[in-house]
């Protein structure tokens, strides 16, 4: 679809400069308070609410049309939705200063190294998980996902440090910049337009430059680590030849929650947060939390660790979109089940006992998930006398994992 003239796109503080473009248009877009700020009259201001009908309004237009927009218009901004719909050759855009960049430059702060993410139009928990697994980002929010929820997730989420800083209607008369707990944001009413930044430990010290901006790296190096990257007890850890299968058939993404259930050492735990997942670790025994904490802390990730034997200390964690479950037990068949109705899309099982892949299946397919597996043996070389090489085997370990059916269609979600 095109229009009949060229749409211009001015971002934060471009209106003064093009006040001629503004005037001569036939229509002009924006928020209330851009057009009420630019002096355009009502007959040609079209108050961006919905945006189907604003950009209906461009397509039946009969001149050229000028849109009003906030900071940099193409970074989470219309633009895209303009280009969509009209095409790029369509647009003229002269973009202001990001409310993101703004926040940042508030603090003295680069924000070469910080995550950005937006919750316009998006389910909130990527937001939030973003803001549990990273350690400097910025949320450009939207109502259900404003200050005080970030607050109250963040709050809610064990061991976590994390300080806020709230950025109100940047660049306007009524702007305020406050930094607050995340408990003192759960407990506030908000009103104005934000840009939260998460900020944790080491935040303000950022390390070296980097060539490529966008956050903090994650799994630098190799992934599926070896068993001595990890503190552990009496070689309880998930080796790595099972835990690069199960990673594989988690596959933890920035934006979602995983939970290593059964955790020992936080092997699983700690390797999807270097992928960039936010992470809740729930172990039965205190000092493997300790372990846990410790594994996370050397590998520079969070990692919520939970003190607790499942199933009941699942009770109160959100909703996980990827589950981990290892070791075994008697009841391991209920904890699945338990983990496959509060998982979104996966559940991987490891397990060495034989007897109970059956009641594990079970669970799965009960759940609505697929119920899949594999027996794993691996050999590794190890070194003889003279120079040589053996093979030494690992014990057997049979990994099972579920994904999520529609149950619509039956195809995985």
């Amino acid at each position: 679809m095109t229009v009949p003239h060229r749409i211009t796109v001015l971002g934060a503080g471009q209106a003064a400069a093009h006040a001629d473009l503004i005037d001569g248009a036939a229509l002009v877009l924006g928020a209330r308070r851009h057009l009420d700020a630019a002096g355009v009259p009502p007959e040609r201001a079209v108050v961006l609410g919905p945006l189907a009908p604003a950009l209906d309004a461009l397509t039946a237009g009969s001149g050229p049309a000028v849109v009003l927009a906030s900071g940099d218009p193409g970074f989470f901004g219309i633009v895209r939705a303009l280009a969509e719909r009209f095409g790029p050759d369509a647009l003229d855009v002269r973009p202001g200063v990001s409310s993101v960049a703004e926040a940042f430059a508030r603090l003295g702060l680069p924000w070469d190294d910080a995550v950005v993410v937006s919750a316009h139009g998006r389910d909130p928990r990527t937001a939030l998980n973003v803001c549990r697994a990273h350690r400097k980002v910025a949320v450009l929010t939207a109502p259900g996902a404003g200050p005080a929820e970030i607050g109250a997730a963040l709050s809610a989420f064990p061991g976590l440090r994390r300080r806020l800083v709230v950025a109100t209607d940047l660049g306007a008369d009524s702007e305020r910049v406050e930094e607050v707990t995340p408990e003192q944001a759960a407990g506030r009413d908000w009103p104005g337009v934000h840009v939260v930044l998460s900020l944790g430990p080491g935040a303000d010290h950022p390390g070296p430059m980097r060539a490529v901006a966008g956050g903090t790296d994650v799994a630098e190096g190799d992934w599926g680590l070896p068993e001595d990257a990890f503190a552990h007890r009496d070689s309880m850890v998930t080796k790595a030849e099972v835990r690069a299968l199960a990673l594989a058939r988690l596959g933890p993404r920035r934006g979602e929650l995983v939970w290593d259930v059964g955790a020992g050492s936080g092997s699983v735990a700690v390797e999807c947060a270097r992928l960039g997942a936010a992470v809740v670790a729930v172990e039965k025994t205190a000092d493997g939390v300790e372990r846990v904490r410790a594994n996370a802390e050397a590998h520079g990730v969070d990692v919520a660790a939970v003190h607790g034997e499942a199933p009941a200390a699942l009770a109160q964690l959100p909703d996980p979109d990827a589950v981990f479950v290892g070791g075994g037990g008697a009841g391991l068949a209920g904890v699945v089940a338990v983990c496959a109705e509060r998982a979104r899309r996966t559940v991987v099982v490891t397990l060495a006992a034989l007897d109970r892949i059956p009641a594990v299946r079970a669970a799965l397919l009960a759940a609505g998930f697929t119920a899949e597996g594999v027996q794993l043996q691996s050999s590794r070389l190890a070194p003889l006398p003279g120079g040589v090489v053996r093979l030494a085997a690992t014990n057997p370990v049979f990994v099972l994992w579920g994904n999520r059916l529609d149950p619509s269609s039956g195809d995985i979600q």
